[in-house]
This record gives structure tokens, sequence and C-alpha cells, in this order.
């Protein structure tokens, strides 16, 4: 299993590394990467949708370009980002002991909140299945019929408010250079 899963890890990080030197830089646009479209089609909900939260909530900026990143933890409002799985794993499990609020992986996943959907919280350090729960949290959030911003707002913050009205307008930005245009609109892009 551990070298199904290195591969597969790995796999996920030559995909995104293959969006460092996408059109995306470029105000062009681009296609997220797989693991990306097969999470976001489970949940049916737009991939772009998914990738713009992930560079949102687990994004550094490596050469110039900002990717999100799937062993970042967020400990209280203060991000880490580490190297290796079995090092965020380690950290993971001291934060726990440490802090109330701990974020985990590529779509910084509570703990708190969402760790029952899970065996284990270093589950969550698994790109694919910490993109599988983004995208059916996202999808809990979604009214047909409504903008896909606004389930994004709950997403970050369910009770709505000014702090779901400032990730909505952060998380618009990365969606806008995913999709190439100046004004976002996740339901024309799946």
């Amino acid at each position: 299993m551990a070298a199904s899963v290195s591969t597969r890890t790995s796999a996920l990080m030559c995909v995104t590394c293959l969006y460092l030197g996408s059109g995306a830089a470029r105000g062009q646009g681009i296609t997220p990467p797989a693991a990306y479209q097969h999470a976001a089609s489970s949940a049916d909900i737009p991939s772009t949708v998914l990738f713009a939260v992930a560079l949102q909530e687990s994004g550094m900026t490596v050469r110039g370009r900002l990717i999100p990143w799937p062993w970042t933890l967020n400990t209280d409002g203060m991000p880490h980002r580490f190297r290796r799985r079995a090092e965020a794993c380690a950290a993971l499990r001291r934060a726990l002991t440490q802090y109330r609020n701990v974020d985990v992986g590529l779509g910084q996943i509570s703990v708190r909140y969402h760790g029952h959907r899970v065996g284990e919280p270093c589950e969550l350090l698994d790109p694919y299945r910490n993109l599988a729960i983004t995208a059916a949290i996202l999808r809990e959030h979604y009214t047909p019929g409504e903008d896909w911003l606004v389930a994004i707002g709950h997403y970050h913050r369910p009770a709505g408010g000014e702090p779901a009205a400032r990730y909505r307008r952060s998380v618009q930005q990365h969606l806008a250079r995913v999709v190439g245009t100046v004004a976002a609109s996740p339901e024309a892009r799946r």
C-alpha cells in the first residue's frame, strides 16, 4: 500500500508541476490536473472550482507560481508546509494534542468538523482522499441554481457573513486565473 500511495502522490506532484509551466500564469487559463477533474466529476462539481479552492487553501509559491501543496497543515491560523507526507503526519499527530483547530491537506479539511469522514486524521494527507472530501463538502454547500461562489463561501464558513464573503472574493481571483477570464463564471467551465 505504501508504494501505491507514494506512486499516486508522485503522480499528483508531477501533474501539479505541469501546472507550473502551463498557460495559467500567462492568463490563458488551464485545465485543472486530472486528480482534480476526477474528484470534481465524482462529486458533480466544476473542476475549476475545486482547483481554485485548493489554490486558496494550500497554495504555495514554487518557482514563481502558486500551486496547491498536499502536505500543508494549518494550526489555529498558522500554515505549516512539509516536504514529505510522513513529516506532515507526525506534525499532524502532535498538533492534534496541542490545538483545537487543525486543517489538513490540499483543501485544508478541518479535523474538528470533518474528521469523521476518515478512519484516522493522517488519511487527510492522501491528496486524492483530500480532494474527494473537499469536493464532497463543496457539493453539500451548493444549492442548484445558485452561483458556485456561494457554495465556496459556505465551504470556508457555513454561517456565511463577511468572512465567507472575503473568502469568496479571494477564491474568485484564483478562479479567474484558472479559467483565464477577468470575471470567472464557474458554471461556464466545468
